[in-house]
Order: C-alpha cells, then structure tokens, then sequence
C-alpha cells in the first residue's frame, strides 16, 4: 500500500521535477547535517511531514549534547553556572533574535514552556493596561487559535476581572486586518493572535494588525509558535510589543525544549511579571527578603534556565543565520507549492480538500488536507513510517521544515497519502474513487 521511493516510476512527471529541484535547492546541503538523512543509506523513516509539530535533531547537537554531559556538566560542575550556564538564556535568545526574529540584542531570552511564557507575557500585559485606570479591560483573541492561547486567557480574565472579546475567524482563512480593527477599542488592554495558525497555516498580516492593535493604545502579543524558523519576522521594526514561541519545531531543540520570549526593549522595565523567581531578581544570590526584580529583559526569568534543554537549538538557530532566512522562506514555499500541486492531482479527485490557503503570501509552511477517513488515513501511514499528523475531526496536516525536507521525501509522502486513501476508499466502496 505503501510506495517504496526506491521503486517509483521514473516516468512520474512530479518525481522527475522533485529530483530536479534538490539537485539546485541551494539548501540541499544542509539536510545532511540532520539523523536520520543520510545520502545512500535506507531511511528509517520514508517521509516526515511533521517537521512542524516536532524537528529532526541535528548531528551537531547529538556532539553537542554528549560534550556537555561529559565534560560541561561531567567536569565543570557548579562551577558551569558562572563560567557560561546562566547567560546562555541570553545568548541563544540574542542569537534567535539576529537570524530569525529581527529582534536587537537584550529582548530574546529563553526560558520556560510556551505555556508559562505565554502566561507570563499576556498577564504582565494585562496588569499594565489595567493599572491605568481607564477601563481597558478586555483580552481580545479569535476561536480558532490554539486551545493553550484560549485557556490561558481565559485564566487571566477571570484573575483579573477582565472579559475576553472573541474574534471568529474563516478556519480556512485566519485572522484579518478589519477582524481587528473591529475587535479592537478604548477598552482593549491585549490582543494575542498566533502568526501562523496551527491548523490552516493561514500567515497573519503582523505588521498591519500590530499598527491597528495600536492605534487602539493596546498591546500586541504574538504566538510564533509555527513561523520561527520557517517565515521571516521583524520584530523590531513591525514595532511588536510581545512574542512568544516554542524551540522544538523549525528550530530543532528537541522534545520538550522550553520556549523563548520577546519583550520590546522600551516596555521591559515598565512591564512586572507574574511569576517572581529568584532567577529574575536583581541579585538571585542575595536571597533578601523581597523580591527586587533585574533590570531589562532577565526580570522575565523565573526559576533555574533549563540549560540541557535549550542546547541543541543553537545548531539549527547557527543553520539559519547561515542560508538566511528569506532563502528559508523560499524553498518553503517552493515545498508546500508542490505539496498542494500533488493534493490537487491525486486527492482532490477522491474528495480531499485543501484547507490552507493558496496564495503563498498568505500561508506559513504547512497545509491542511481534509477528509472524513483522514484519522485512519494517518494511522495506517504511521505504520508504514510515513509521518504526517492527524488534526480532529478530519484533518491530515503536512508540515515541510525547509531545512530537513527534500521534494523527493515530499513526492514519497504524498504518494504515500494518495495510496492509503485510495486503498481505504476501494475497500470501502470496492470501486477505485473517480
């Protein structure tokens, strides 16, 4: 049921074009670096289309890692903390910030899961807006984002006393400019809106929303979670308040990896977050009795930085400072542009639909394909190491992380998706669909 690449008809016109493409996509060489890729050798997984939910680890950060143990941590011991551990949050996020978010030294730092960050950030947002005393008490966020954004302001809302103002999107489209320009008002205190959204793909406008959310005099926090390292981002010159997002999806940080927030340089002082650790204190090792929180952009630590968990980020952060992210950008396009051209040849005949957008301008680095056997669809591939995830009721998403992601493992997963489905169909039906 499943292709094998190895056999694929050399007649097939896509493959013949996939080929072609990785031999002068200007990033083929950096797929390499990645486990689980290597020229020659039988793969064990056919095709990953899930590079957007979780990255491939790099070979550099399986060395990277190994050092560490061995002799950071192996011999350096307590000692670590003075000589490199305790400025790392700052570094990679200074490193983050120049490659990928167009974001000046001293406003990155990383730190906790997107969870509590997001927390974080939205509540010191909200706290600020409402010590103003001018009645800026709503949260503004849209339905279709995702449910840990919703929950989490729905819990500052009702700590504070705030109300949330609901934008309902096109689940197809996303989030618009005039959404929010009508959303937004005198009694806005914090739109938070996710610049890809995590099932449709769909890119949000952010400078024109940043610009509309402040002409309202309100702030702006951004969920990056599915743009970093994928889509180009200029943080500092959009004139974003806050952001926010994950480390283990186009930047490789592995499992887990804890997330990374951006706090515009003239709001860092201005801002008080929730959560005083002793990380964030003007002298963590004083130990006094109040909490005294450091100047700039450390007040947003917490508790101890999660050093292993923030390594293996650097090698990827390093791969995209290195190709540039607009070449990043490019072949993402020039990915999900054949993802969707495979969808409309071989699926949509069976009744698959394309749920992302089709203008490329409007589209982050993944498609949503939608179908009612989708769920079965993705379990049957799983078992044949084919990759791609399931969102509910009946979507099948593909996620092409640029760096790691050939067309050919492209041409084998879409094949691989129209085979299953069409099996499935046949056995439903006993006729091959249309």
């Amino acid at each position: 049921m499943i292709p094998d690449p190895s056999h694929a008809l050399p007649a097939d016109p896509h493959l013949t074009f996939a080929r072609r493409m990785d031999r002068i996509d200007g990033l083929a060489h950096l797929r390499e670096r990645f486990v689980g890729v290597d020229a020659g050798v039988e793969p064990p997984v056919l095709a990953y289309l899930d590079g957007n939910s979780l990255g491939r680890p790099t070979k550099a950060s399986v060395a990277r890692l190994t050092e560490f143990v061995a002799n950071g941590w192996g011999t350096r011991l307590i000692r670590g903390w003075d000589e490199d551990w305790s400025r790392l949050p700052f570094t990679i996020g200074d490193q983050l910030g120049r490659a990928a978010l167009g974001a000046a030294a001293g406003q990155v730092f990383i730190g906790d899961p997107t969870s509590v960050l997001l927390y974080k950030l939205a509540r010191a947002a909200t706290d600020a807006a409402l010590a103003q005393g001018r009645g800026r008490t709503e949260i503004v966020i849209d339905t279709d984002n995702f449910p840990t954004d919703r929950w989490v302001l729905e819990g500052i809302a009702a700590e504070r006393g705030a109300s949330i103002r609901w934008i309902v999107p096109d689940p197809a489209a996303g989030v618009t400019v005039e959404q929010v320009r009508q959303a937004v008002g005198p009694r806005t205190a914090l739109v938070l809106l996710s610049h890809v959204a995590y099932r449709s793909g769909f890119l949000a406008d952010l400078p024109a929303i940043t610009s509309a959310v402040h002409e309202a005099g309100a702030l702006v926090l951004w969920d990056l979670c599915h743009s970093v390292g994928s889509v180009p981002i200029d943080l500092d010159a959009c004139d974003v308040d806050l952001a926010v997002g994950c480390t283990y999806k186009y930047l490789n940080g592995g499992p887990g990896s804890p997330a990374f927030g951006y706090v515009r340089a003239d709001l860092q002082d201005r801002l008080s977050q929730p959560i005083r650790g002793w990380a964030g204190a003007q002298d963590p090792f004083e130990m006094g009795p109040e909490f005294v929180p450091a100047a700039g952009i450390r007040r947003f630590q917490s508790g101890t930085p999660p050093v292993v968990g923030m390594l293996a980020m650097q090698d990827t952060i390093g791969m995209i400072e290195e190709a540039g992210i607009d070449e990043v950008r490019a072949k993402s396009v020039a990915l999900t542009e054949f993802a969707i051209a495979l969808a409309d040849e071989w699926l949509a005949p069976m009744g698959v639909v394309l749920a992302s957008p089709r203008d490329p301008e409007r589209r982050g680095g993944h498609i949503l394909l939608r179908h009612p056997a989708m769920r079965q669809v993705t379990a049957t591939l799983w078992q044949h190491d084919v990759l791609p995830d399931f969102r509910s009721p009946d979507a099948l998403r593909v996620g092409l992380a640029p760096l790691s992601t050939s067309f050919a493992e492209t041409h084998t997963g879409m094949a691989a998706i129209r085979d299953v489905l069409r099996g499935i169909l046949l056995g439903r039906s006993g006729l091959l669909p249309g």
